[in-house]
Formats: structure tokens, C-alpha cells, sequence
């Protein structure tokens, strides 16, 4: 695909637009206070593939935090603000990579000025971000409800008034819980700002709909071309956000790297247990750094074809299987010897 190449943005040690590869965020979920907790969770997002990382900060005590977080963890940490300007330029002095605010809830031009000094100051980038459901009044009666027109008039009304301060180092975020409303509205700012976008569905819902409707929204967007960054907003655990972000961005071609599972749906003719056997590869390989594709096949129908065509493969029978190494049978196994005869083969691939 032809990605629209954006304004370049550093974040921290990361880059984002400018062509720079899609990175994918998430948000943490601990009191930020809590600087052990938050400390353990950023850590945890960055072993499962989080790039930036985003914290509230809504007290002073939260502010103050970020400045010991930052010394204990390796990637970018961001500062979600509302309403207080105080507590972003707290943030920034304490050392935030990145501070995310919507001008429309901090209050008076000179209040938002006093955080874009201050981001100015250090260089902090800020992400203007605007959601459907904090749209203007005068927006809604405008474009006569909740719109993408009057979302992306309302995110480009906020980052014309920081422009105006004198500092455009910007990145945008435009988001909604309906899905088709939020691919349109980046469809429409996508022409309108060379400033990066960070894409997502907000309040997508917990794990199944969640990945869902993001997997769906987010890969109507990335597909063209539009998107620096994103983030899969779950009712969860945050590392089943990156999950979800990295199958994404596999799925598009946009990532690569870490084994890719494919395997059957299953059906009557179906002689072992091909759902159990599957969840357990998935588990197995996450830790495997190779970039190949694993089948996982339940019956003779399709199954030796199948695995023939990936990397390595197991294609079940009536109790048993055989494993598959680049269209060539290695070797018929008993069912419950096929994992463990699969680790084998991946744990020493490059050797073969």
C-alpha cells in the first residue's frame, strides 16, 4: 500500500510519520502514583511489543511520578491531561515524552498557551485528541449531531490554535466508538494536515468486540495509507491490546517478524484435538523469534496441502499426524507427541 508520509514526529527514543513504521501504543491501567505498579505493568507491555505508552495524569502526585517512572522503563511514556493545564506542564517537567491534551477542556487560549511554551521549551511533541463524544456544542447543532465533518472541523480548529502559538509539532488523534464514523473522519483529515495521526477506536469494548471493531476500523484506515500509530482500546488486560495491534498490522503487511499460526476451523472429520492442539502452538511460538508461518491442520482433506504450503506443519489424522517441513513429511507422530516434535523442529530451525 501507499502510505500518505506525514510530518516526522520524535517520541523519545521512537519516530513516528515521515514514512517511519506504523508503532503501536497502549495505555496503562495502574494509578500512576503507584509508581512500583506502573513501572511493572510498562514493562510487561513492552516485553508483549509496546512501543510508546501512555499514563494518566490527573493529580499532582501523578506529575511528580513520571519523573522516577521514566528512569526505571526503556520506552516512550506519554501523559494523558484533561482539564488541568497545570498538571501538563507538570508533566512535561518531569519529563514526559509526550503529553496528549484536548485544548477544548483545558480552558481560556492563555492557559493552552502556557502548556505550548512549555512543550516548546523542551521539545515535547503534543497530541491533540479529540473524541465524539467531547464534540462542541456548536458542532452538533452545525452538522446537526455527532459527525466525522464535525469531528475533524473540531481537531483541526484545536491544532490551528496552537499553530497560531507559534508551534506545530504535532500529532492528531481523532477517535470514535462507531466504527464507519471514525474510518471517514480520517479519511476527511487525511487530506486536510501533514501532521501525524495515531488511529484507534475508542471505547471499542472488551476483548472479542473490542478486537473486533478495532481489527475492522483500524484496518480500514491503515489500508490507505492513512496512520502512524495506533492503539486497540480494550476492556482488559492492556498487553491484549498489543496482541490485537501486531496481528493487525501482520495481517496488512505492514509488520513482520514472530511466527504466524494458521490453522483449520475444524469439522467432523476432525480426529484429534485440533482446537486444544492450536491454542497450544499459538502459546508456544510466541516466544520463538522466527518469521514463519505454522499450520496447524485437523484431517486429511485439506490439511496435508495446507501445511505443505506453510513453512512447518502438523496435519492431523485418527489419533496421530504427520509434521511437514517445506511440503516434505518428516515424520508420522502419535497426537500426543506432535507438540513437542514441533517445538523441536522450531527451536532449532536455522541449525536445519
Amino acid at each position: 500500500m501507499n502510505r500518505k508520509i506525514t510530518k516526522t514526529v520524535r517520541i523519545g527514543s521512537r519516530v513516528i510519520g515521515g514514512g517511519h513504521p506504523v508503532l503501536i501504543q497502549s495505555m496503562t491501567n495502574t494509578r500512576t502514583e503507584d509508581i512500583k505498579a506502573t513501572v511493572t505493568q510498562i514493562k510487561q507491555l513492552e516485553a508483549a511489543g509496546c512501543e510508546i505508552v501512555r499514563c494518566t495524569v490527573p493529580t499532582k502526585e501523578a506529575a511528580a511520578a513520571l519523573a522516577e517512572i521514566k528512569k526505571q522503563v526503556q520506552i516512550p511514556v506519554v501523559a494523558d491531561i484533561h482539564f488541568d493545564y497545570r498538571l501538563a506542564v507538570a508533566a512535561i517537567e518531569n519529563g514526559a515524552d509526550k503529553i496528549r491534551i484536548n485544548p477544548g477542556n483545558i480552558g481560556p487560549a492563555q492557559r493552552v498557551k502556557a502548556v505550548v511554551d512549555a512543550a516548546k521549551e523542551r521539545g515535547i511533541p503534543i497530541r491533540v485528541g479529540v473524541n465524539s463524544g467531547s464534540l462542541e456544542k456548536e458542532l452538533i447543532e452545525k452538522y446537526h449531531g455527532v459527525t466525522a465533518e464535525g469531528i475533524v472541523e473540531s481537531a483541526l480548529g484545536q491544532v490551528k490554535l496552537i499553530e497560531d502559538m507559534g508551534y506545530d509539532n504535532l500529532v492528531i488523534s481523532i477517535k470514535s466508538s462507531d466504527v464507519l464514523m471514525c474510518v471517514r473522519a480520517h479519511e476527511l483529515i487525511s487530506g486536510q494536515t501533514q501532521h501525524p495521526l495515531h488511529v484507534g477506536i475508542t471505547e471499542a469494548g472488551t476483548i472479542l468486540s473490542g478486537s473486533v471493531k478495532s481489527s475492522v476500523g483500524i484496518g480500514l484506515i491503515l489500508y490507505q495509507g492513512i496512520g502512524d500509530t495506533i492503539r486497540v482500546s480494550l476492556t482488559g488486560d492492556p498487553a491484549e491490546e498489543i496482541r490485537t495491534a501486531k496481528l493487525i498490522l501482520k495481517t496488512l503487511g505492514l509488520r513482520r517478524g514472530g511466527i504466524e499460526v494458521v490453522s483449520c476451523p475444524t469439522c467432523g472429520r476432525t480426529k484429534i484435538d485440533l482446537i486444544s492442539l492450536a491454542d497450544k502452538v499459538e502459546q508456544m511460538v510466541a516466544d520463538i523469534p522466527l518469521d514463519i508461518k505454522v499450520a496447524v491442520m485437523g484431517c486429511v482433506v485439506n490439511g496435508p496441502g495446507e501445511a505443505k504450503e506453510a513453512d512447518i506443519g502438523i496435519a492431523g489424522g485418527c489419533g496421530e499426524g504427520l509434521l511437514i517441513r517445506h511440503g516434505e513429511i518428516l515424520k508420522k507422530l502419535p497426537e500426543e507427541e506432535l507438540l513437542a516434535a514441533l517445538r523441536e523442529e522450531l527451536l532449532h530451525w536455522k541449525e536445519r
